[in-house]
């Protein structure tokens, strides 16, 4: 079983936020709290170490008592860029990846990755249906790839995975755990329902 000592973890938060109007969607509020913060919830006390990766507001992420790196290279180049910054900076030998609008993902997400890593190099997140490759937990020393891999040009998350023994987390527990919010309607639907659930008496 890997330990807590061998882990780092990542909350990708460096995105361009193109479908929320170009804002930093990782400081957006969601349930009156920094949409990043629920990831991180997810992180602490779990790992080693928690990284934020981000390509702006540096000082307000720092506020949050982690360590914030930048990609690599500029330009917004995706979560891929985001992964080797965090793998280049870890000294342990895992990287647990989460992204930062995800909001509802398992209290159990490291631990379950953990688990079901097995003989794997990388494991994906699976909720029964489809994989979520920005939940991950990644070996730390295919790090020397994933450069070699964005330098020849790729940038699909995917495709680097297919090239190392990986495998399905199974996350089938948490139905719905792993909406991502992608623009402020879908945000603010999310929050209303749930309100409304929280305000439901009991039966």
């Amino acid at each position: 079983m890997i330990a807590k000592d061998e882990l780092t973890g990542l909350v990708l938060a460096g995105g361009e936020g193109r479908r929320m109007g170009g804002r930093d969607k990782g400081l957006d509020p969601f349930e009156g709290a920094p949409l990043f913060t629920h990831a991180l919830d997810r992180l602490e006390g779990r790992v080693s170490e928690v990284l934020i990766s981000a390509n702006r507001n540096a000082d307000a992420y720092a506020l949050f008592g982690h360590r914030v790196i930048g990609d690599l290279e500029p330009g917004f180049q995706g979560p891929l860029m985001g992964i080797l910054s965090g793998l280049e900076v870890a000294i342990t030998p895992w990287l647990v990846v989460l992204p930062c609008d995800t909001p509802l993902l398992p209290d159990d997400v490291v631990e379950r990755l953990v688990a079901g890593i097995g003989t794997a190099r990388i494991g994906v997140a699976f909720d029964g249906e489809r994989r979520h490759p920005t939940v991950a937990l990644i070996d730390t020393s295919l790090a020397d790839d994933l450069r070699a891999f964005l330098a020849s040009g790729e940038r699909k998350l995917t495709r680097w995975y297919d090239r190392h023994a990986n495998c399905d987390v199974d996350m089938a527990h948490a139905p719905g755990a792993f909406v991502n919010l992608n623009d402020e309607a879908h945000k603010q639907r999310l929050e209303l329902d749930r309100a409304a659930r929280r305000a439901r008496p009991s039966q």
